[in-house]
């Protein structure tokens, strides 16, 4: 007994110090990308030692949901569940994974991928991770000058504007001389992910080089206006001419264009009027048609309930099931320590019913709403829980799954479903024997996606899942039993 013990200790001292050996670092000082370029971000082993056979995981720390950015895991990269915004834009350098190296190449740089990023390094024996922080500069078009006219007193409006840039620049007035001159007024915009700046001033020398200078931590443009003794004679005399000129024209359109506009407008409100007309009434009659064929289908469906009850032993650590097993959580409060058995999911937070299915139909609902994260359905016995999984029928999962505000059915490729509104309750049905597995949407009683032809066999469990690694929200998945 004693000999026993004196090895356990041994193993887990060994196992300390190869945990306590190897470090995973990155950078201590914000990585600055420019938009539209690339990027590397780093990360590495110290001491240097092959990655080959670890898994890399690079993901976005400071976002809520589904924050996976590049994954690599035996010897290959697994990027099904990536944020869609990092498709075919992430990159490992292989050759220096060898090298203890992880470090990941950001191509064509947005600003949308400003943020902290987490590099994770999993070995069979240790795991480490390190955060890089990412700054995004974009730089906009050269600042652009214009003359806005004179004051009362001769002085001459000046107004500089630039567009496209992020971080929000400054901007600033320069005489001759370098010095800063006082912005009279100034705007800034944003559209999107981008910023826009105008700023103003008053010249009343009459012969001075102005500067305007746009610039942020790492970037500068600048433009020159020369405002002369010219400049300044030729605009007093032509500015009421050119005035009036334009006060007469555009008085003149606007005459014009607005009798023009009104006869367009009348018959193309007609033609509009009539069309929508003709629609409201085809659709009247299909909405009249579904109200009695619809009910009747969902009617039959439920001829075939079964009584779903989650199985606590194969649920994700994470996961909190209810003790009746009708209601599954991300359970990230729980002190409690839960065996981490060969029966769980250690990667989707995903949970298996109690009872399988080997023959005829069965069908249950299930309640998904006010989650933004989830999939469902069913599937094999023997399906693989450990790492990552493919919930595609070749891997023995049958769902439809939301991820990143999308609908989509797993199929050997991801299948995007348009759906008119969001589903709060879906009904899962299987014909055994027909090898067909179909979804719907119980409150608007249509049709969401059906897998048919399939082949089974062996038992068929229930499956629900709340995605990948964690869940956000406080509200559970719910087998529903009211009906």
């Amino acid at each position: 007994m004693k000999f026993i013990c004196l090895t356990l200790l041994i193993i887990s001292g060994i196992t300390d110090s190869i945990s306590e050996r190897y470090e995973v670092v990155g950078s201590a000082d914000p990585v600055f990308a420019v938009a539209g370029e690339d990027v590397i971000l780093p990360c590495s082993v110290k001491p240097n030692i092959s990655v080959v056979d670890m898994r890399v995981e690079w993901f976005r720390s400071d976002l809520k949901d589904s924050q996976l950015v590049h994954l690599y895991e035996d010897n290959e990269v697994r990027n099904r569940e990536q944020i869609q915004s990092y498709r075919e834009r992430t990159k490992l350098n292989h050759p220096e994974l060898q090298r203890g190296d992880a470090s990941l190449k950001l191509s064509s740089v947005r600003v949308s991928d400003e943020g902290l990023y987490k590099c994770f390094i999993q070995s069979k024996s240790w795991s480490d991770d390190t955060t890089v922080d990412v700054r995004v500069e974009a730089v906009g078009r050269p600042p652009v000058i214009t003359v806005d006219g004179f004051d009362h007193s001769g002085g001459l409006h000046l107004q500089c504007e630039s567009e496209g840039w992020y971080p929000e620049p400054d901007l600033e007035w320069l005489d001759s001389e370098g010095v800063s001159l006082s912005s009279e007024t100034t705007e800034t915009h944003r559209n999107t992910d981008r910023f826009s700046v105008k700023h103003t001033i008053t010249v009343h020398h009459s012969d001075d080089k102005i500067h305007c200078r746009v610039r942020l931590r790492h970037h500068m443009l600048e433009t020159l206006i020369i405002s002369s003794s010219n400049m300044f004679s030729s605009w007093r005399t032509s500015v009421i001419m050119i005035s009036v000129f334009v006060v007469l024209s555009v008085i003149a359109g606007i005459l014009i264009a607005v009798f023009a506009r009104k006869n367009r407008d009348h018959d193309r409100l007609q033609n509009e009027k009539s069309r929508l007309q003709n629609e409201k009434r085809r659709l009247q009659h299909e909405r009249d048609q579904l109200k009695t064929i619809i009910p009747k289908a969902l009617t039959h469906l439920r001829t075939h309930k079964v009584n779903v009850i989650l199985d606590a032993d194969t649920a994700h650590p994470r996961l909190t099931v209810s003790d009746d097993g009708k209601q599954v959580r991300d359970g990230k409060r729980r002190t409690e320590r839960v065996n981490r058995g060969k029966d769980r999911f250690d990667i989707y937070l995903g949970v298996l019913g109690k009872d399988g299915f080997s023959s005829g139909c069965f069908y249950f609902e299930v309640k998904v709403k006010e989650q933004t994260r989830w999939d469902l359905g069913v599937s094999r016995e023997s399906v693989n829980r450990k790492g990552w999984i493919s919930l595609s029928p070749e891997d023995g999962y049958w769902t439809v799954g939301l991820c990143n505000g999308k609908y989509q059915a797993y199929e050997s490729s991801d299948v995007s479903l348009s759906l008119s509104v969001n589903p709060q309750r879906i009904g899962v049905f299987v014909d055994y024997e027909k090898g067909l597995v179909s979804f719907c949407d119980v409150e608007s009683m249509s049709h969401i996606y059906s897998f048919t032809n399939q082949s089974f066999d062996e038992k068929l469990y229930p499956f629900v899942c709340l995605g990948y690694r964690y869940n956000t929200s406080p509200t559970p998945l719910i087998i529903c039993d009211d009906y």
